[in-house]
């Protein structure tokens, strides 16, 4: 909000905004909307670039797209359904926003009891299942990024127990998650998810090292190979897997941090805003994949701040406010109302 209101103090007119509400919460968001009403009340001209389409729709009044690069179509945004812009703007007909397959989710995999920390997060339970997506939603601050810190080994709880499979877990670090089977795609992919310096072949096998070179010897046909086959079924855009990840657009960066956890063959991913500012064709890509997933037997939790993304993916959702759980609904149980009400500490309710 402190960028954007710098942009604004220049008295310009024509603004342009890309991207703007990337960090914002829910309620940032609103004001944000408030702030965009009132430039064109004035007279301000505003381009506005987003892969959001509720922005799109509440804010604009003509529209422009572009793929690859390329001029596409423009016109008016009454002219025009949410349907038709998808599939402009990734170049196929999309039948499903969200492909999720249906799933009968197995044994459970992983057990969270009454996990506390010092700060963050207190009094957590709940049960993952084999073939399912657990979606976490809430606010910035309600302490979903923290839990998952904890449930990775990035972080240690104060109390509470983690069980996978049944045994108890202790971890120390990430590593520890790792071997054991929990792995996590951080929400800051480039700080955090990637070495973007590096080939996008040396980032999916980074976590491999010691099993694809266990003479200490580093053996580039085997790291190749499994780049290749985790960046393949990704579907990774790239003219080679020596290209620096640095060079990749956002939804391709994103491909990669998916496939180097993905080749460590976990029984746990955790997704910390998987589609955070990619765009609507890496979007759907993830979403197929994380389907295809589940349908092979992984066990995924979703963090997303995009309520559409959880209630059209997630077979559950469990919603958080200021480090508790306040609710948890099963798939088409809850509407986008009662779900932003529990995320705002409206009308809570036990989950």
């Amino acid at each position: 909000m402190v960028a954007i209101a710098r942009a604004l103090a220049f008295d310009a007119q024509v603004v342009i905004l890309d991207e703007p509400t990337a960090a914002l919460s829910q309620h940032e968001i609103l004001e944000f909307y408030h702030i965009v009403e009132r430039l064109k009340q004035d007279g301000k001209a505003i381009l506005f670039i987003s892969h959001k389409f509720d922005e799109i729709f509440e804010l604009a009044d003509y529209y422009t797209i572009l793929r690859d690069g390329v001029y596409v179509s423009s016109g008016a945004i009454s002219d025009i359904t949410e349907e038709r812009m998808v599939s402009m703007m990734v170049g196929r007909a999309i039948s499903q926003t969200y492909p999720k397959v249906d799933c009968t989710p197995g044994e459970t995999v992983l057990e969270v009891t009454d996990l506390c920390h010092p700060t963050e997060f207190a009094h957590i339970s709940f049960r993952l299942r084999k073939g399912e997506i657990l979606g976490f939603y809430g606010l910035v601050g309600a302490g979903r990024t923290e839990l998952m810190q904890a449930l990775s080994g990035v972080s240690r709880p104060s109390s509470g127990e983690i069980r996978l499979n049944g045994r108890t877990m202790r971890f120390h670090q990430p590593a520890d998650a790792i071997r054991a089977g929990i792995v996590c795609v951080p929400e800051e992919r480039q700080k955090q998810g990637a070495i973007i310096a590096l080939p996008i072949a040396q980032n999916i096998s980074l976590p491999q090292l010691s099993k694809l070179n266990p003479n200490g010897v580093l053996n580039d046909a085997r790291e190749w190979r499994l780049a290749d086959e985790y960046a393949s079924r990704l579907q990774v855009k790239a003219f080679s897997w020596r290209q620096p990840v640095e060079t990749l657009s956002g939804g391709n960066q994103q491909k990669v941090v998916i496939g180097k956890w993905l080749a460590t063959q976990p029984e746990v991913i955790i997704l910390d805003e998987p589609t955070k500012g990619i765009d609507i064709g890496s979007k759907a890509a993830v979403h197929q994949f994380m389907s295809e997933l589940v349908s092979q037997g992984l066990a995924v939790i979703m963090v997303s701040s995009e309520l559409p993304e959880v209630m059209g993916m997630a077979d559950r959702i469990i919603v958080m406010h200021e480090g508790l759980m306040v609710a948890e609904y099963r798939a088409g149980e809850a509407t986008a109302e009662t779900i932003v009400s529990a995320a705002s500490g409206i009308g809570q309710e036990a989950a």
